[in-house]
């Protein structure tokens, strides 16, 4: 049958799961809630019906659309229309279409549908497991509360009421959002953290029991101590889980909260915060600094800063303020393998390649380079060259963007020459990864050979293991399977890759890039 999915807002591409689907869009969405993604063709992570609001296929009344699934690409722009501003994105995994759906027969039928319960484009849902909360939900949460003398008692107060309405709806359990509180006072001061309470009964009763401090509020001295010492393992943060800290400011911060924003990030914490009850013109005269919540928030694109008027009459702000928690793709402060590692490439430049076949070792390079968020705070690559000498081809700090580090590779030039694998190793570790070993990005050496090495490649490769590189061993042709194996980090099977042609390189792309992510996941806390 051709009836349409009544849905929500905030419905996403990702959350429909057919290839072709028509949907009927709710009356009245909130346009300033809506999160977009590109310009006609738009990353699944976009609000759908906020999609086909700025694509002009419905207005705010709602209506019939239809979504193709389409598949995911590069650079999204940010586009203003039909009073949508979307937002770049630089790479996601899937995209979407709208368009008017062609029957308007179907507009009738699905209309009286959307009456009822609009679904959320959810399977349905399956009775809730509530020790287990909300699953789809992962998140590790600190929320930083102002107990300052400027909110005062009575708003202290009515902020609780508010953290614990959010607490309830995120669907605190044990597999769901774990929460934590610290409060902002003179000195802060971490009332509960994520281990102790995993029952939303228990989290409730926690709150209200908070007792109120006074003092100045000292927002950027209790957020860099929160993100210093409050997501620990034994505090109860887990692995591969987003770490957030949502900061209640009523007015503005009585300190410097920029250099702590600055360190939330370099800990992977993703900081969001909630001003209520902005400086007045009057009182901006007092603010250090006009733009403390863009300096803060872990990025500043709208995202992450969210506004309340006052502290009353707050229940309508909850749900908007969970669904952004929630966005577990648009945390884009966590560390990920993507923005927190470092990739050095050592490249077999031996007589029996050849230069047509050296150009697609630089364009295997180029692919796996592509995948990682290179930055001077996030992934760096660096690359050798070696046949019995070795040349450092450009290193880690060297360029710091994508554009840089690619174009570098495309202008490595073919040495030619014999093959000392074992000397190329020993020479990678300590000039190239040496000066980076303190780092916080985990260290991989991906190998590239196409035959025998005419030294010892074992001891090389277990002293770059023991300096906590991971080596991929990728041969082609010629390489003896012994060498690879032998160079390659435990588990070997899952380290050491073959193909006989150097054009079957660019099918181990997508799996290098997995090895690495695992890895990288494996050894995080």
């Amino acid at each position: 049958s051709l009836a349409s999915t009544a849905i929500t807002c905030f419905t996403r591409g990702l959350d429909l799961r057919k290839e072709t689907e028509d949907v009927l869009c709710p009356a009245n969405c909130p346009l300033w809630q809506f999160y977009v993604f590109g310009d006609g063709v738009y990353a699944s992570l976009s609000s759908v019906c906020g999609a086909a609001i700025h694509r002009g296929v419905i207005t705010n009344a709602g209506g019939a659309v239809r979504v193709q699934t389409l598949p995911g690409q590069e650079n999204y722009p940010a586009v203003n229309a039909n009073g949508i501003q979307s937002q770049v994105l630089a790479r996601w995994a899937s995209s979407f279409s709208v368009t008017r759906t062609k029957n308007t027969a179907l507009e009738s039928v699905g209309r009286s549908v959307s009456t009822a319960r609009p679904s959320t484009g959810k399977r349905p849902k399956k009775p809730l497991d509530k020790k287990a909360g909300n699953k789809d939900c992962k998140a590790d949460i600190a929320f930083l509360i102002d107990g300052s003398y400027n909110i005062g008692q009575r708003r202290f107060n009515l902020q609780k009421n508010f953290v614990g309405k959010v607490a309830v709806m995120l669907g605190v359990g044990t597999e769901g959002p774990h929460v934590g509180v610290v409060q902002a006072s003179e000195h802060p001061k971490i009332e509960f953290y994520l281990k102790n309470f995993t029952a939303a009964k228990e989290v409730l009763f926690a709150i209200k029991e908070l007792g109120f401090r006074g003092g100045n509020s000292n927002t950027g001295k209790a957020l860099k101590h929160t993100a210093q010492k409050f997501f620990s393992l034994e505090n109860g943060a887990r692995k591969g889980i987003p770490k957030i800290i949502v900061v209640f400011l009523d007015g503005w911060p009585s300190d410097d909260i920029e250099e702590a924003g600055i360190v939330a990030r370099e800990f992977g914490v993703n900081v969001f915060i909630v001003s209520v009850a902005k400086p007045t013109t009057e009182e901006l005269g007092m603010v250090q600094d006009i733009g403390f919540v863009d300096k803060a928030v872990c990025r500043n694109n709208g995202f992450f800063s969210y506004q309340m008027p006052s502290w009353f009459g707050t229940t309508k702000y909850v749900k908007p303020l969970v669904q952004k928690l929630c966005s577990h793709e648009q945390m884009l402060c966590s560390k990920t393998c993507y923005n927190s590692v470092n990739i050095g490439f050592l490249i077999d430049g031996s007589s029996s390649i050849g230069e047509s076949n050296f150009r697609l070792v630089l364009e295997f390079i180029s692919n796996v380079a592509k995948a990682f968020e290179i930055s001077d705070i996030g992934s760096k690559v660096a690359a050798v060259q070696f046949t019995y000498d070795q040349r450092t081809e450009f290193g880690f700090t060297d360029y710091t963007t994508k554009e840089k580090v690619l174009s570098a590779i495309r202008n490595i030039r073919y040495m030619s020459g014999g093959t000392a694998t074992g000397d190329a190793i020993s020479f990678t570790t300590r000039n190239v990864f040496g000066p980076v070993k303190d780092g916080a990005n985990k260290n991989f050496l991906v190998v590239l050979t196409d035959g025998q090495s005419y030294d010892d490649v074992r001891g090389p490769a277990a002293a770059a293991q023991k300096a906590g590189i991971t080596v991929f061993s990728v041969g082609v042709a010629w390489a003896p399977l012994d060498d690879l194996k032998d160079m390659a980090s435990e588990p070997r099977e899952s380290h050491t890759f073959f193909t006989r042609e150097f054009t079957g390189l660019e099918q181990m792309v997508p799996d290098i890039i997995r090895g690495i992510c695992k890895d990288f996941l494996d050894s995080k806390q």
